[in-house]
């Protein structure tokens, strides 16, 4: 059976790590685009906080195009996919997406994260690592719509997780959506 690809996507809070870490424990390599911010902070000596990820993020796409963390990351991408099934954890920009299916086809499966925005916004206050206010949390929302283009890898996903329940639900949707794709490539 070829190995999979599967792009994680969603809001702030929805979830992604959470899929993308479940699906690594299950021996997964995890490609998370949201560490090409990261890299970039150190590299300038920048506090990781909301405004400085938002101004890597923007300047980066400023400067490679709105699918600049596909583009930095797909050699990667295509290198573990040789060996292994892989997540990608925080596809962004509807030009990643067309990035990542012209060069992947249909090995690449997108799974869309989908959370009430209240029980999302409640989420984030609370998590341990880069934990958002309610206002930082709305303001990232609407930036990543309006300069990101979020919305679109959200909307044509191949497949939704409606995560407003518990984690053991969460984890049996992803375990069905694995065996769905499975399934697929057997009767293909």
């Amino acid at each position: 059976m070829k190995n999979k690809i599967f792009a994680i996507v969603g809001m702030c809070g929805s979830g992604k790590s959470i899929a993308s870490d479940y699906l690594e424990q299950k021996g997964y390599k995890k490609v998370y685009f949201g560490g090409v911010t990261m890299e970039k902070l150190k590299e300038l000596g920048l506090e990781v906080n909301p405004e400085n990820e938002k101004m890597i993020r923007e300047n980066l796409r400023k400067e490679l195009g709105m699918a600049a963390y596909a583009i930095t990351l797909l050699p990667r991408i295509k290198e573990y996919s040789k060996t292994n099934n892989v997540v990608l954890d925080g596809v962004y920009s509807w030009d990643e997406v067309k990035v990542l299916k012209d060069e992947l086809k249909d090995k690449l499966k997108i799974i869309s994260i989908v959370v009430d925005k209240e029980i999302r916004y409640k989420r984030l206050e609370i998590r341990e690592i880069r934990p958002l206010t309610r206002i930082e949390a709305n303001n990232r929302d609407i930036s990543e719509i309006e300069n990101l283009a979020k919305g679109g890898p959200i909307g044509y996903a191949d497949y939704f997780i409606f995560n407003n329940g518990t984690i053991d639900e969460y984890k049996t949707r992803l375990d069905e959506i694995i065996k769905d794709v499975d399934n697929n490539e057997k009767n293909d």
